[in-house]
């Protein structure tokens, strides 16, 4: 990578932990924002777009999932890493009962050197575990979706740290073994007088807590380097893990997705990463659709195109994340509700209105009333 020039900022060391490729996705959008000093102290962008100052010296952990899609993303994730210069390392972090443990151990290292830590799942109990290690560092939350907007508003409140979906107290044997983790955690992601958090995210903050800085995620690196993309006739869906998470009854999806389809003319569907094989063949089976299984996160499959006149989504990261990514293409984002009787009975009772906040709280996109009845 190009060399700081003089009285630039001093070359700074900052380590990313990453378990999903959106977060890796996001790693590469925060570096991209990364400013120097010039030698009259004014801050700005290096000459050429190149990452710079607190993103010269960058590490990206990937503590690699188990499932085989997210791995095959984040493998190409790490290519395009390793593309714009970054160094990159791939942690088997759940290869086995004694790994987390291991992994931690050949970490604490790294950690210890660096001067910024960038997270992309505060919720995570391995990022928990990692920050337990940590005093004194910078500290950056990149997104990993909606559930950014659920960690703010828990930082505010004083809350635990408990992802919006999950039902109960969340004080089974696990959970209470892992307490002083997760309080630990906490307390390290909590802004102080003297140590603000750093949160880059596309996703809408109104009033962010004293000591969080947010920094705009307008996704300034997939445009300048993906597309413009060209653009179909007809219109594409994009999947969700809804039913794999236990929120929305698998019938009353598909349902709604048969009915999309039909009323909007779609020709694909984009599956998530966590959508399982059976739910995947029943849609093609029911609705004609064409599943894609993308390699790489929709944002940039979808600039990279050919993408569909009109996106159409459920509640989802997408909602926010389309509209910047497609900014200037004309291609419309158009987002169905989740309607109260599609939702379990086991499903958290903060769902439906965390599930509303996404879809009000999302910029440029068409609202859809409601779904037409199925013929």
């Amino acid at each position: 990578m190009p060399t700081p020039s003089a009285g630039s900022a001093p070359h700074s060391q900052a380590i990313a932990f990453v378990e999903s490729p959106v977060q890796l996705l996001n790693v590469l959008e925060w570096a991209r924002t990364a400013v120097v000093l010039d030698g009259d102290g004014a801050a700005g962008p290096r000459a050429g777009g190149a990452p710079a100052g607190r993103a010269d010296a960058l590490t990206v952990v990937v503590l690699s999932p188990t499932d085989p899609m997210s791995r095959g993303q984040l493998r190409r994730m790490a290519d395009l890493a390793r593309d714009e210069g970054f160094t990159v390392r791939w942690e088997e972090a759940r290869s086995g009962a004694g790994a987390p443990l291991r992994t931690v151990r050949q970490l604490t290292p790294l950690l210890r050197k660096a001067d910024r830590i960038v997270i992309g799942d505060p919720f995570s109990r391995y990022v928990q575990l990692l920050l337990t290690l940590v005093r004194g560092k910078r500290l950056t939350v990149v997104d990993d979706g909606t559930a950014t907007m659920e960690f703010i508003g828990q930082v505010a409140r004083g809350e635990r740290l408990v992802r919006w979906h999950r039902r109960g107290s969340g004080r089974g044997p696990r959970e209470l073994v892992l307490a002083p983790v997760t309080a630990a955690a906490r307390r390290r992601l909590t802004p102080s007088a003297d140590r603000p958090v750093e949160v880059f995210t596309s996703m809408p903050v109104d009033e962010a807590p004293e000591g969080i800085e947010v920094t705009p995620n307008t996704f300034e690196w997939t445009k300048a380097t993906f597309g413009p993309p060209s653009i179909t006739e007809t219109a594409d869906m994009v999947g969700t893990s809804l039913v794999e998470t236990g929120v929305v009854d698998v019938d009353q999806y598909i349902a709604a997705v048969i009915s999309l389809a039909r009323t909007h003319n779609a020709a694909r569907y984009f599956a998530h990463r966590r959508e399982s094989v059976e739910k995947l063949h029943r849609l093609h089976a029911d609705t004609g659709l064409e599943i894609v299984r993308p390699d790489l996160p929709l944002e940039l499959i979808a600039r990279r195109g050919p993408i569909g006149s009109t996106v159409l989504s459920f509640p989802s990261t997408v909602v926010h994340t389309l509209p910047l990514a497609l900014a200037g293409t004309g291609v419309r984002i158009a987002v169905c509700d989740i309607a109260p009787e599609w939702l379990k009975s086991s499903a958290s009772p903060r769902a439906q209105g965390f599930l509303s906040g996404v879809t009000t709280t999302a910029r440029d996109v068409h609202r859809l009333s409601r779904i037409p009845s199925p013929a």
